[in-house]
C-alpha cells in the first residue's frame, strides 16, 4: 500500500481532514512560494494533528540557523529539502536535529541518478526538472528515471504533476514508498478540495473513505 503525502497545507481545517481521510504525511512550506507559510501558523497546527501523521517542513536552500529554529518550534518530524542543498548541508543538520531527511531531486536525464548516491539518507523525493523553478509546476517526474533509482536502496517519495487521472498509472510504473500531490488535490492555492483529497487517498490505499 502506497504512502501519501498532502503537500502545501496552509490551514487546520485542510490538516485535519487531510489526516481524517487517511493521509500519512502533510507538507507545510517555508520556503517562498504561493503556499508559504509562517512558523508560528503551523506550530498550532502540528500541536493538533494525531501523532500518527508525519509532519513535514518544505525549504528551499535555507539558512541552517533558520532550519534550526522552525524545526525545534514546530517539532517537524521530516524535512525536506527542494532546493540545491549538499550532501555536506545536510549533514550538518543532522548535527542539531534528529528530524529524519528528505533531499529532492529533479530529474531530467540519467545523469541526474548519478548525484543521488552521494547523500547519506534514506529517503529521496524525486520531481520533475523545470528551469527556473524548484516544484510546483504540475509537470511529470521521468519515471523510467524513477524507476531506475529505485536500485539505489532509498525510499522514494514520487512527486511532480501526480493527480486523479495519472495516480493509479504512476504506482504502477513506479511502486514508490510515497506519492506527493500539491495542486493536483486542489480547488485553489492555500485551499484543499476535500473530494480530491478522499479520491486521492483512496486510490493510492485502494480503499474508499467518505467525505462527511
Amino acid at each position: 500500500m502506497t504512502k501519501v503525502k498532502i503537500c502545501g497545507i496552509t490551514n487546520i481545517e485542510d490538516a485535519l481532514k487531510a489526516a481524517e481521510l487517511g493521509a500519512d504525511a502533510l507538507g507545510f512550506i517555508f520556503a517562498h512560494s504561493p503556499r508559504q507559510v509562517k512558523p508560528k501558523d503551523i506550530k498550532e497546527i502540528v500541536q493538533k494533528l494525531p501523532t500518527n501523521v508525519i509532519k513535514i517542513g518544505v525549504f528551499v536552500d535555507a539558512d541552517l540557523e533558520r532550519v534550526k529554529e522552525i524545526v525545534k518550534d514546530c517539532r517537524l518530524d521530516a524535512l525536506q529539502l527542494h532546493g540545491k542543498e549538499t550532501a555536506s548541508y545536510c549533514d550538518a543538520i543532522k548535527r542539531f536535529s534528529s528530524a529524519e531527511i528528505i533531499k529532492t531531486f529533479h530529474l531530467g536525464q540519467e545523469k541526474d541518478l548519478k548525484e543521488i548516491s552521494g547523500y547519506n539518507i534514506g529517503i529521496i523525493c524525486l520531481d520533475s526538472q523545470f528551469a527556473g523553478k524548484m516544484g510546483g509546476t504540475g509537470k511529470l517526474c521521468n519515471w523510467n528515471l524513477a524507476r531506475q533509482a529505485k536500485g539505489l536502496g532509498k525510499r522514494i517519495i514520487l512527486s511532480g504533476g501526480l493527480n486523479l487521472d495519472n495516480l493509479q498509472k504512476a504506482i504502477e510504473e513506479v511502486n514508490p514508498w510515497m506519492v506527493d500531490v500539491c495542486s493536483g488535490v486542489e480547488e485553489k492555492a492555500r485551499k484543499k478540495s476535500w473530494q480530491l483529497m478522499k479520491d486521492f487517498v483512496s486510490i493510492a490505499k485502494e480503499k474508499v473513505k467518505n467525505v462527511e
